[in-house]
């Protein structure tokens, strides 16, 4: 017998059939690595905070003290937990999946609820219709229910504790996920942008009494667990235009001594490796170097005030040299370009506050010669 799940769309219903959905048109996924294959660290452990996932798992992260847990071949599951089943189920594809807590908390679990976050190579465009799917596998002993979904938001959510995070997800399962003995099944649905949402999350957004529940098992845990893998979101025709904005980097003017601060260029924390989301500010940035062949610049990296000088010095001085190499590695001839580092020496708005050390914390480029096609 086929089974259905209907899913609760943010603008209409969907309904999702167990596997068997045609998938949206062939365009690029806009989610970093969909199937949690790659790492920032080596997972030599088991997870029991937020930040040990977000540590280890590239571009993905822990929205709450609650901490995901990651199944891969490095990965070493601790006895009690491996004997409760933990693991057992191979990704739906290569080596690698998530899994998540995802309901209990009315009988004391901790960490009754788990979340993976992650910021979109781009953000949706408003009037956009987008299909998304991720698939799931429950643990065999795991409780069985409903509620797990997707929320696209426009800020980052970021809580220090393991608490629930109640936001209406734009794709949710509304009927409890029972998984056949193949194991794996898809969560699907369409909906359409009312923002430019820049950030995903997924797990259950309602509490355990808003929250559907089934056990078959002679011997049930007192949770549900469901494993995660194979996350896609993609835009669907008709496909929209983006409207270019008045500050946008294509409608700057280009003369001889103009400081031009990027927009949207990210690092991981700490570090100077850029995230999926800078390309598409620095394709702009390409094309601006492409179109003007004599024109010469220097790129220039800053931080807030935090951290000691000398390595702000530093860091800055590698994300600056990061860009560079974009363009080097796409053609742009390195004597056109020189970088530099500045640390906190060159502050654009006070560091007293989260929004002024983060308006610090930025790439520009000066441009050295005007001498432009």
């Amino acid at each position: 017998m086929k089974v259905f799940y209907s899913l609760f769309l943010y603008l209409f219903l969907s309904v999702s059939l167990n596997g068997q959905q045609e998938p949206a048109k062939e365009m690029a996924n806009i989610v970093p690595n969909p199937g949690f294959e790659r790492y920032s660290g080596i997972p030599l452990g088991w997870f029991y905070k937020g930040k040990h996932f977000t540590d280890v798992m590239k571009y993905w992260n822990a929205p709450t003290g609650a901490s995901p847990d990651i199944f891969g071949p490095k990965v070493r599951i601790p006895k009690h937990w491996a004997e409760k089943g933990f693991g057992k189920q191979p990704p739906r594809s290569g080596n690698s999946m998530v899994g998540l807590t995802i309901y209990g908390c009315e009988d004391g679990k901790p960490h009754c609820r788990e979340y993976i976050q992650i910021q979109l190579k781009e953000p949706l465009v408003v009037g956009q219709n987008y299909y998304f799917e991720f698939w799931a596998n429950r643990l065999p002993r795991s409780l069985k229910v409903n509620n797990l979904g997707g929320h696209f938001s426009i800020e980052e959510m970021n809580a220090i504790t393991d608490e629930l995070i109640e936001r209406t997800p734009q794709v949710n399962a509304t009927e409890v996920i029972n998984t056949p003995r193949s194991g794996w099944v898809r969560i699907a649905g369409r909906f359409q942008a009312t923002d430019e949402f820049n950030y995903l999350t997924i797990g259950n957004f309602f509490t355990d009494e808003a929250t559907k529940m089934e056990t078959h098992s002679r011997d049930p845990l007192t949770y549900a667990y469901y494993y995660i893998d194979d996350v896609l979101l993609k835009k669907e025709d008709p496909i929209l235009n983006v409207p270019i904005k008045e500050d946008d980097l294509t409608k700057i003017p280009l003369e001889e001594g103009k400081i031009v601060t990027l927009k949207n260029i990210f690092f991981e924390t700490d570090k100077y490796e850029l995230l999926p989301r800078s390309y598409i500010e620095l394709n702009k940035l390409l094309k601006l170097m492409r179109d003007n062949r004599n024109m010469i610049i220097e790129m220039r990296g800053h931080t807030d005030i935090r951290g000691k000088a000398t390595y702000n010095k530093y860091l800055s001085r590698k994300r600056a040299k990061a860009v560079v190499l974009f363009l080097i590695n796409n053609g742009i001839n390195p004597a056109r370009m020189q970088y530099k580092g500045f640390g906190s020496e060159l502050p654009i708005a006070e560091n007293s506050t989260d929004d002024g050390m983060q308006l610090n914390r930025r790439v520009e480029f000066k441009i050295l010669s005007n001498d432009l096609n």
